[in-house]
């Protein structure tokens, strides 16, 4: 006997959720399967629109560039209006941990590599950072730190032209950890204000006070600090806050590559989002099988160390991510999405799926399903796959998330429409 939902929502990313969220609105029982935890954990933390295409941007205003875009664009699919309810949802989700639902207008945001990201949503923790912001900055890191180099990353990004003088520091956390801790150990030590080093901060209690007065002296005229991602894990707002009073300047985190801990905290806020909405969640299974019957999808199976459970639904969203997540596969001769195996178009010679040049436009990176107006899969003949399915996110073709940098505001936009009309049909 399959275990019955109104919708079934297979992939646990940000398109995912949104979907989930979306059909639960509409009274409809959903259950979201993920074969892994939710990508968000893997991502930056910040939340794009759209900040190029082609040749131009980055986009000040990323509403007034999507008519440019191609048509078969996930944004000209689902339409402007939807894109805006997608992020009004995300913004209902996050509340005043983020910042930017206040403007149309993309924020320039510094990350750890020295360059500026346009994005249209961001933690909290960054809004001092602002590239925007005429305020002298110095950056903070800590020896052993491989991945942020602040003296460098303040190099660049006086090299890129922004408009306030930055200098870097590299710093000796007061606190000794393994050589491979995490960042979650250095949050969590400022969420804890455990006891720094006695040879590293002899004189303070508190590896929070410790940490401020080993910055103060470099401040030197500094009207800001920023740190990495790693001032607070659950306390992020109280440790910023207790840096900020010691130090007598504004604090801020610079964005950082994933995985980073801003991923980890918004993970955090749509999962707790899911479980208040009632939507319920089968986690670190894989899909592994389907049956349909007159051209739609009636029973999805999922593998439970080699038993088959079975899934039913009257409605289906497929959020499995686009090639980066697996959502899509390739092997020499053909690329295929392994769930339902949807058609994805791509040249049969395998040398076309790329450009020589690296930095150029890549073929692959727009590969993945066709949809119809109604995010339904086409096969190669224009029909649809299945009538009770609909595909969101990456998944999706006709955009290049990473080089647009429009990869989050595609899946809450279309995992808000996909859900929204499965749990309208039911």
């Amino acid at each position: 006997m399959a275990i019955r939902e109104d919708v079934l929502v297979v992939g646990g990313g940000l398109a995912g959720m949104s979907a989930a969220l979306s059909a639960a609105e509409t009274g409809a029982t959903v259950r979201l399967l993920s074969h892994k935890k939710s990508t968000l954990r893997h991502a930056s933390g910040l939340v794009d629109c759209l900040g190029y295409s082609g040749d131009d941007g980055p986009f000040a205003d990323p509403y007034a560039a999507m008519d440019d875009l191609p048509d078969d664009h996930p944004y000209r699919i689902v339409g402007e209006s939807a894109v805006r309810e997608g992020f009004d949802r995300f913004d209902s989700v996050v509340g005043d941990s983020y910042r930017g639902g206040h403007t149309d207008v993309n924020a320039l945001i510094p990350t750890q590599a020295g360059t500026i990201k346009p994005t249209a949503r961001y933690p909290a923790s960054m809004a001092a950072g602002l590239a925007s912001d005429t305020r002298s900055t110095l950056l903070v890191g800590f020896e052993g730190l491989s991945d942020f180099d602040a003296p460098l990353a303040a190099d660049r990004l006086a090299a890129a032209g922004v408009p306030f003088d930055v200098r870097g520091v590299t710093l000796r956390f007061p606190k000794k950890f393994r050589a491979d801790a995490k960042l979650t150990r250095y949050a969590r030590a400022l969420d804890r204000d455990e006891e720094p080093d006695k040879d590293r901060a002899p004189r303070f209690d508190g590896v929070r006070r410790a940490l401020a007065e080993l910055v103060r002296p470099k401040l030197d005229g500094a009207e800001r600090v920023g740190f990495p991602s790693l001032i607070g894990d659950d306390r992020n707002d109280e440790v910023r806050d207790d840096l900020e009073e010691r130090l007598g300047v504004p604090a801020f985190e610079l964005a950082a590559s994933p995985p980073s801990l801003p991923g980890v905290r918004l993970e955090s806020r749509f999962l707790a989002a899911l479980d208040e909405a009632g939507v319920r969640r089968t986690t670190g299974n894989p899909v592994v099988d389907y049956e349909s019957a007159d051209g739609a999808i009636t029973t999805v199976y999922t593998d439970n160390n080699g038993q088959r459970v079975p899934y039913g639904a009257d409605q289906v969203v497929l959020a499995t991510g686009g090639l980066v997540g697996k959502g899509i596969g390739s092997s020499r001769e053909s690329v295929r999405e392994p769930v339902f195996d949807c058609h994805i178009p791509h040249p049969e010679d395998r040398y076309d799926w790329s450009a020589t040049d690296a930095f150029g436009d890549q073929p692959f990176a727009r590969f993945g399903v066709v949809p119809d107006d109604d995010l339904r899969p086409l096969d190669a003949a224009g029909e649809t796959e299945f009538s009770n399915l609909r595909a969101a996110g990456s998944v999706l073709g006709g955009a290049d998330f990473a080089a647009q940098k429009c990869g989050s505001g595609v899946s809450l936009a279309t995992g808000h429409v996909a859900g929204e009309r499965a749990g309208a049909l039911i």
